[in-house]
């Protein structure tokens, strides 16, 4: 707003001999906004909302008690934020105010739901915020992914891993292909779980291929199940996330919920099924081909991998590289790519894939 006009200020607010400005939005928000010293060059109102909350406790898990959280806005969005009690104070520009209110929204929604928000929620709710805007943080907030009645629902912390969810929703094969940390096997296990307690499928088949990667399997020690369990441990703990004990156990035991190594699957047709193959970098073509063509009557195959951490002998060629080249335009099969900015894990590893990215990309030329 320019030249101390008063046209978008809430009515029924009053200017003081300060030169400040008090009013309310319908919302019931406080805006006070300061009218800079008349002759400047811009003469800019610059506003400051005060959103209140029910009490101190709630508005400080809105940044997980953290202060940084509250500096991040400032570094990331230009807007100065304080939090005292039950409220939270914003000063900055118009637009990034509202961003700022956007992002608070959306987190109070998220906390309300029954999911806490923690450093890296927040962090990555402020980072869709900066770049997509208020709305697109909303979409991904709203659209949680229902993994079990005693549960908070999953949710897409990225418009990337947004169109991965709904790429599995929408087809019966789709590959998600990308760095580490991306949430790849994560959401993919979610949607299997969806699906299995909506009863759009009867059961639940997770499975990875046996590779040493830089070890010899053969002298691990213990049986083959004991063998290859190290290599479906990143199955397990994803369901753990997301399944009381006694309901995984139960799965398991029934044989609802499977996890073998990729070998099993040969000569198998899996109807009802929800099939995951994670680390599919690691199968052969003839492997990858075999698990395609396993696909029954009302089944789904989601297919996860990173072409960049391929661990088969140099003269195997990856299965998961074969499959993306030659099915990438066959209709009914979803190809979602996903790049370093759909990294979830610690910031840290944002930065060391793109550090070896230029790395090796110098290495090359």
């Amino acid at each position: 707003m320019h030249g101390g006009s008063r046209g978008r200020l809430p009515p029924g607010g009053s200017w003081s001999r300060a030169g400040r400005y008090d009013g309310f939005y319908p919302a019931g928000f406080l805006v006070s906004c300061r009218r800079l010293i008349p002759g400047n060059l811009t003469n800019v109102i610059v506003p400051t909302l005060t959103l209140h909350y029910e009490n101190a406790r709630f508005a400080q898990q809105l940044f997980n008690h953290e202060p940084r959280n509250l500096q991040s806005l400032e570094t990331e969005l230009g807007v100065k934020a304080t939090a005292r009690e039950g409220w939270i104070k914003l000063d900055g520009t118009a637009e990034n105010v509202e961003r700022a209110k956007q992002l608070f929204a959306s987190l109070e929604s998220l906390l309300k739901s029954g999911s806490p928000v923690k450093n890296r929620e927040f962090s990555h709710a402020l980072n869709v915020v900066k770049h997509e805007g208020g709305e697109a943080l909303k979409n991904l907030i709203n659209d949680r992914v229902q993994t079990h009645d005693r549960r908070p629902g999953v949710v897409a912390k990225t418009l990337g891993q947004k169109k991965y969810v709904e790429a599995m929703r929408q087809h019966d094969i789709t590959f998600g292909i990308g760095p580490a940390g991306t949430g790849k096997t994560y959401l993919a296990v979610a949607l299997a779980l969806a699906a299995l307690r909506e009863g759009t499928v009867s059961r639940i088949i997770l499975t990875r291929p046996a590779v040493e990667a830089g070890e010899a399997l053969g002298f691990l020690p213990g049986d083959l199940y004991e063998k290859i369990t190290p290599y479906l441990r990143p199955l397990h703990d994803a369901l753990h996330d997301m399944l009381p004990a006694e309901e995984l156990q139960k799965h398991t035991e029934r044989g609802t919920i499977e996890i073998a190594p990729l070998a099993y699957m040969r000569g198998r047709t899996l109807n009802g099924a929800f099939i995951i193959l994670d680390e599919a970098q690691n199968s052969t073509t003839e492997q990858m081909l075999m698990f395609l063509t396993r696909l029954g009557h009302g089944s789904k195959a989601v297919i996860t991998g990173d072409e960049t951490q391929v661990d088969l002998p140099a003269h195997r060629k990856s299965g998961l590289v074969e499959a993306h080249r030659a099915l990438r335009n066959t209709e009914g099969i979803a190809m979602v790519e996903f790049s370093k900015r759909d990294v979830v894990r610690h910031p840290l590893v944002q930065r060391i894939i793109q550090a070896y990215e230029e790395h090796r990309g110098l290495a090359k030329t």
